[in-house]
């Protein structure tokens, strides 16, 4: 897969940290087991020789993304992440018409290795993220999601437990949207198989808060990608 340069990605930059809008499908860290593939931190290493990724986003997931360009701002990023003190906003397209105002979603996450999540209540680790219904569609809802902490594939499992699993996401059973499921009278031509709008599921860290080392506040927005400004636009198109 072909990524834009580096530099093209880039939102924010001063001496200590860069922040970039994440594409969809590349990875943030090296993957377990090496597969030598094109990652975040590999290309952030020839844009700036020290640089180091202070969080991480699921592969599919886009959106902001920090990374520190020297070991200070590393151990700045980390201490606010660890403190919680990181705010971060994701946008997520939801299966159904889903009612969250400020709804916060408390229920524990075990992450027993190899990608696999689980709700446990007596092994699992706290785990909190805050939901707001953004916009309404027949079929969807464009969900705010504020999670307090950092767990792995949290958005998506305390999505999946208010039974709105993320569009796209078939790990917890999110179905893909189709445009002959919201566009009237929508034909394919004879032998051809109809594509999801999104070929992943549908999530986007859209908003950032950090300190930088003067103690001042970075604010970052990153806008869609193409293919979530696409599927916001045919649903307000087709399905609002």
């Amino acid at each position: 897969m072909k990524f834009p340069n580096f530099k093209d990605l880039i939102l924010f930059e001063d001496n200590d940290f860069i922040v970039i809008n994440k594409p969809p499908f590349l990875a943030s860290l090296d993957e377990r087991g090496g597969s030598g593939e094109t990652n975040v931190l590999r290309l952030a290493k020839q844009y700036s020789d020290d640089a180091q990724v202070c969080h991480r986003l699921d592969k599919e997931t886009s959106g902001a993304l920090i990374i520190a360009k020297n070991p200070e701002g590393y151990r700045h990023a980390s201490m606010q992440f660890e403190r919680r003190k990181v705010n971060k906003t994701y946008h997520a397209v939801v299966d159904g018409h889903v009612i969250f105002d400020h709804l916060m979603v408390d229920l524990p996450i075990l992450n027993d290795g190899n990608k696999n999540v689980t709700i446990d209540r007596a092994e699992g680790k706290r785990a909190e993220t805050i939901f707001d219904s953004l916009k309404y569609y027949k079929h969807y809802t464009l969900v705010e999601c504020k999670p307090i902490t950092g767990r792995m594939h949290q958005i998506r499992i305390h999505l999946a437990t208010q039974r709105a699993a993320i569009v796209g996401d078939d790990m917890y059973k999110g179905k893909p949207v189709f445009l002959s499921s919201i566009k009237r009278g929508y034909k394919l031509t004879k032998g051809e198989e109809e594509q999801p709008i999104m070929k992943r599921f549908a999530l986007h860290a859209r908003h950032l808060v950090f300190k930088g080392l003067d103690d001042q506040d970075i604010v970052i927005d990153a806008p869609y990608p193409k293919d979530f400004a696409t599927l916001i636009k045919l649903l307000d198109k087709f399905d609002a």
